[in-house]
């Protein structure tokens, strides 16, 4: 079980890489957007989190923050409804914006809140 959660930890992960890679490589072109990249990783984010969810609160041993899941979980559906909107639009600047810092949040929840 637990090399299960590795697993699915690093594909968290490398969703997260994929928003901030594609978000930070936009701030050097005049005309930002969402990209592919930043689209899939954030649809990543959402099933992988809600995977990662159902295995700590399956597991015995451990009682989870349901807080901290429920602000996550929220923060990632605002970042995965930035881009599925932003994607689909012409000029999704601030939508762009808006995906970039709503994913450094959900970084600093995940690490900061204990």
């Amino acid at each position: 079980m637990e090399a299960l959660q590795t697993v699915v930890l690093i594909a968290h992960l490398v969703g997260m890489a994929a928003i901030v890679g594609g978000g930070l490589e936009q701030w050097r072109v005049g005309e930002r957007g969402i990209t592919k990249v930043m689209l899939w990783g954030a649809r990543a984010q959402i099933v992988t989190g809600v995977f990662l969810a159902g295995l700590v609160f399956g597991d015995q041993d451990e009682s989870p923050n349901h807080w901290k899941v429920a602000v996550k979980f929220l923060v990632a559906l605002g970042v995965a409804a930035l881009c599925e909107t932003g994607a689909r639009r012409e000029k999704a600047a601030r939508m762009w914006a808006g995906a970039l810092v709503l994913t450094l949040v959900n970084v600093t929840v995940a690490v900061a809140w204990h």
